[in-house]
């Protein structure tokens, strides 16, 4: 590889770092808001729990048309796009009142603003800068800086609810967010090496039903569905959860999430390496069958701060760990061409769980009085995940002429 190529891959890395710490880690600290919110202006919280699936869902929704714009005409326009609709975001959820327009008009700014700046829209252009011995690393770090984005913003976020109130806290993060991401945008440019595998002259079309008709890409999907459903209600619910059990101190809940990011940190870099080295299926289903078990455990265990701890460090090491696999087996199987595309596809799938899984967490509070069924079934798809990857084939397609049409 030479020292040209060397250096691009680097500064992608640093600058899609920047721009995935802020969008996830603003995002990771949405639970904080529930409350506030919702007592603000006489809302259940079914209704907040809405307005974050809807966002979910139209990230997913958006995601395979981010990724295939970002794969046509570059990573940089797409993540500026993203960081102006997500600014607009933040600035509608601080201000709107109304509650079917609240729901609306942040599903739809900070949806398309994440599918615009997260894994992605930017997932194809660092697989195309890193040589292939690196991929599984690259991915496993650009997952290690979105979880740092956990860790660094959740007590920020905390803080300036608690200084400056919920509304002047999205105006602060608004700002923020428009003042970074567009700067670092400007790094993300393709490298110049040229693609020289994995369907260079196939056209989307064709792509995208080569992917559908894969059984492994379908596989990855469902797996994914269950990402989605798991880390999602725990990252939304998680504070309402332990306030309801009795543990009143803010900052346990602020500590548990930013655990969670710190040790996903370590978790997301430990599997990019992994993944370079051991079949991917079968770090992923070890990854869903470890968190069914832990889950299991934190239900089990007496609940108090130090076990909360204990959670939160356990769950977050496997929390955005599938995240370099994934993208990883896409990209060896399917090639790099519309990488971001089919990784968008398959964070579709992600994002349809995640609507559920903090819909369903609201919906059947409100019904239930409690959390407990929905612990349950995040407990269940877990197990039901482990074993759908591993029958996943990670071979390379080999194409025949007729799917290689021109773009």
């Amino acid at each position: 590889m030479s020292n040209d190529r060397q250096l691009n891959l680097k500064t992608i890395l640093i600058a899609s770092g920047v721009v995935l710490t802020l969008a996830m880690g603003v995002r990771h600290g949405f639970g904080f808001w529930m409350q506030p919110i919702s007592q603000a202006n006489g809302w259940t919280r079914e209704t907040y729990s809405l307005a974050l699936a809807l966002q979910n869902l139209l990230w997913g929704a958006f995601g395979p048309f981010a990724g295939m714009v970002a794969d046509r005409y570059g990573t940089m326009r797409v993540v500026i796009a993203g960081a102006i609709s997500y600014m607009v975001g933040l600035l509608w959820m601080a201000t709107v009142t109304n509650p079917t327009l609240f729901v609306a008009g942040s599903g739809i700014f900070i949806g398309l603003g994440l599918a615009c700046t997260a894994f992605g829209a930017v997932s194809g252009i660092i697989g195309r800068a890193a040589p292939v011995e690196k991929r599984s690393w690259a991915f496993g770090v650009s997952g290690a800086a979105s979880s740092f984005g956990q860790f660094l913003m959740m007590p920020i976020e905390q803080q300036l609810i608690s200084t400056i109130g919920w509304q002047q806290a999205f105006y602060a993060l608004a700002g923020v967010v428009f003042l970074l991401m567009i700067p670092m945008s400007t790094f993300l440019r393709e490298p110049k090496h040229e693609v020289a595998a994995g369907g260079a002259h196939q056209s989307i079309g064709a792509a995208m039903r080569e992917a559908i008709g894969n059984r492994s890409f379908l596989l990855l999907v469902a797996g994914y569905f269950v990402c989605g459903f798991q880390l999602v209600f725990i990252g939304a619910h998680l504070p309402a959860y332990l306030k309801d059990k009795g543990i009143v101190t803010p900052g346990v809940a602020v500590m548990a999430l930013a655990l969670i990011g710190l040790f996903n940190i370590f978790g997301s870099f430990t599997a990019g390496q992994l993944g370079g080295r051991m079949p991917k299926r079968y770090l992923l289903s070890s990854i869903y069958f470890a968190r069914s078990v832990v889950i299991g455990l934190f239900l089990l265990a007496p609940l108090s701060q130090w076990s909360v701890y204990l959670f939160a460090a356990a769950i977050g090491f496997l929390w955005l760990a599938t995240v370099p696999l994934t993208n990883g087996i896409i990209a060896g199987v399917f090639g790099l061409k519309h990488m971001s595309m089919l990784a968008g596809v398959v964070f579709l799938s992600h994002q349809v769980g995640s609507f559920l899984g903090v819909w369903l967490g609201g919906y059947l509070f409100d019904k239930l009085g409690s959390y407990d069924v929905v612990w349950g079934v995040t407990l269940g798809l877990g197990v039901f995940a482990g074993l759908a990857n591993l029958p996943i084939d990670e071979r390379p397609l080999v194409r025949s002429a007729p799917n290689l049409q021109a773009a």
